[in-house]
């Protein structure tokens, strides 16, 4: 049984992604389902969240096979294969496998084997390379019997992404409340549908192909690429401009959600707030931030001992339960059973 994998994307930076995936990842793992974590952005700041500095200077400099996302594909750009994941168990029932930033170099093997990949032969290789980083999940999914796979990825259209997309099942898109976030939108929607075109074709030239009956145990992704909603993070004042600045961009996000991500032609007049497609407004917890990440732990992990008192105490109450509900919508979304 092949677990799923659900990626938090948009090409747009500065959405809160990664400090969203790593507090869902501790909720998950709260309420009982086993997590493995994959930081696929080459700026590893999910890893960063993990490990300390000391810890990740260690993995990265010994460079050990499988101990992190680059190491375990690494093999594949000379003669070797993919190499066993290595996991970094974090708490009870969270798994993670550090990103590196090496991983930048890999994105030469993947461009390159696009085009081979819709060849008239010799297309295990190819295919094999393009669909690396789902073998790698699968694999560590299936060694720690894992429930979901979580994914971070860059803000980019690259050859890496387009990868980790191929072997995505689910799709949350994390929007700030201004015109990047909403032309990242716009870019974002487009793309996935054309990847997801692209690699059915190359799905059906596999099939095929007369190598297939070779590797009757090589399986790929579908690359589904799922949408299942977007995330906007609360607005507020910024760079002293005020909140009414922003709410002409949160109330554009519904439309161009419909137009660009879902390719519906739309004129609705619902209001972000109140859109079916809006999982949740990410809140801005602000001092509780540098709190919780100065003791490693998820915002609502946080106790009196950490400094969490009076307002920050109720503020971490307030936490837990926005993730625990944001938890369980999107397990809805992807038939996860809490």
């Amino acid at each position: 049984m092949k677990q799923p994998v659900l990626t938090f994307f948009n090409n747009k930076g500065g959405v809160g992604k990664t400090s969203l995936i790593y507090h869902l990842a501790w909720m998950y793992a709260a309420l009982r389902k086993r997590v493995v974590i994959v930081d696929l952005d080459p700026q590893a700041n999910l890893t960063a969240i993990f490990l300390d500095e000391d810890r990740i200077e260690e993995i990265w400099d010994k460079q050990k096979t499988g101990s992190t996302i680059f190491q375990c594909v690494r093999p594949l750009t000379g003669v070797g294969d993919i190499a066993e994941p290595v996991l970094r168990n974090v708490a009870t029932d969270l798994y993670l496998l550090p990103g590196d930033v090496s991983l930048s170099g890999y994105e030469d093997a993947l461009s390159a084997e696009w085009p081979n990949s819709m060849g008239d032969n010799n297309l295990y290789r190819p295919m094999r390379i393009l669909s690396s980083f789902w073998q790698v999940m699968q694999m560590a999914a299936a060694k720690v019997q894992a429930d979901i796979i979580l994914v971070d990825i860059g803000p980019n259209l690259g050859a890496i992404n387009r990868s980790v997309l191929v072997a995505t099942d689910y799709v949350v898109i994390p929007l700030g409340a201004d015109l990047f976030s909403l032309q990242g939108l716009k870019n974002l929607g487009p793309t996935l549908r054309s990847w997801q075109s692209l690699w059915k074709k190359r799905l059906d030239n596999w099939e095929t192909c007369p190598e297939k009956s070779s590797y009757p145990d090589f399986h790929l992704p579908q690359g589904k690429m799922q949408t299942i909603g977007y995330l906007c993070q609360q607005h507020s004042v910024r760079f002293d401009r005020p909140v009414k600045a922003y709410d002409k961009w949160v109330n554009r996000i519904p439309n161009v959600y419909r137009d660009a991500v879902l390719n519906q032609a739309s004129n609705t007049t619902v209001k972000q707030k109140d859109d079916p497609y809006c999982l949740a407004t990410i809140k801005h917890y602000r001092s509780l931030i540098p709190m919780a990440q100065e003791h490693r732990k998820p915002i609502f992990n946080l106790t009196s001992a950490d400094g969490a008192i009076g307002s920050h105490a109720n503020a971490v109450q307030d936490a837990r339960k926005d993730f625990k509900n944001l938890a369980s919508i999107i397990a809805g979304k992807i038939g996860l059973q809490l």
